[in-house]
C-alpha cells in the first residue's frame, strides 16, 4: 500500500479564533450548517469535541453522490488551532469505492488583523495501492476548502450572528 497526502492552504478574511470557533470547535455546528445550507443537511455530534468525538455529516443529494461522512476526532488542540480526524465511514460517492483510509489535519493560523490561513492536509490510502490521479486529489482537498469558503462568506454577510 502507498500512503499518500495532499495539502492546500487558503486565505480567509476572518480572525483565526473566530474561524476555529465556527468551523472546528466541534460542538456547535449551527453557523456551519447555515453557511452550507443546501450542501449539508445535518451534522450530529457524539462526544464533547475532544479525541474520540464522532461527527456524522449528511450531505445533500443535490450536491454529491456522497451521502454520509462519519469522522472521529483523533486530536484537537484549541490553543494551537490544529485538529486531526479520521473518516470511519463514507457512504456513497466515488471516493468511498476507492479509498481504504483517510485522515485530515486542519490548522488555522493568524495572518494579520481579521485574517487567517487554513491549511488542510488529507492523508489517504487507496484500495488499489496507488495514488489518486491529480484531478481526484484536487476534488478531495478542494471539497474541504470549499466548505471553509462558504463559512467565510456567511460570516462576512452575517457578522452579528457570530459575535
Amino acid at each position: 500500500m502507498v500512503a499518500c497526502s495532499v495539502t492546500k492552504e487558503c486565505q480567509v478574511a476572518m480572525p483565526a479564533d473566530l474561524l476555529w470557533k465556527v468551523a472546528f470547535a466541534g460542538i456547535d455546528n449551527s453557523i456551519l450548517l447555515k453557511a452550507c445550507a443546501g450542501m449539508i443537511d445535518s451534522i450530529d455530534v457524539e462526544g464533547d469535541g475532544g479525541p474520540g468525538t464522532v461527527g456524522i455529516m449528511k450531505i445533500n443529494p443535490a450536491m454529491s453522490d456522497t451521502r454520509v461522512l462519519k469522522t472521529r476526532v483523533l486530536t484537537r488542540d484549541a490553543a494551537a488551532r490544529v485538529m486531526r480526524s479520521e473518516h470511519v465511514i463514507v457512504e456513497g460517492g466515488k471516493m468511498a469505492a476507492v479509498l481504504k483510509s483517510q485522515v485530515t489535519e486542519k490548522s488555522v493560523v493568524p495572518a494579520g488583523e481579521g485574517a487567517c490561513v487554513v491549511k488542510f492536509t488529507v492523508e489517504y490510502e487507496c484500495i488499489n495501492g496507488e495514488q489518486l490521479p491529480p484531478e481526484d486529489e484536487a476534488k478531495l482537498i478542494n471539497g474541504y476548502l470549499g466548505l471553509i469558503k462558504k463559512v467565510e462568506e456567511y460570516v462576512i454577510a452575517h457578522p452579528d450572528e457570530v459575535a
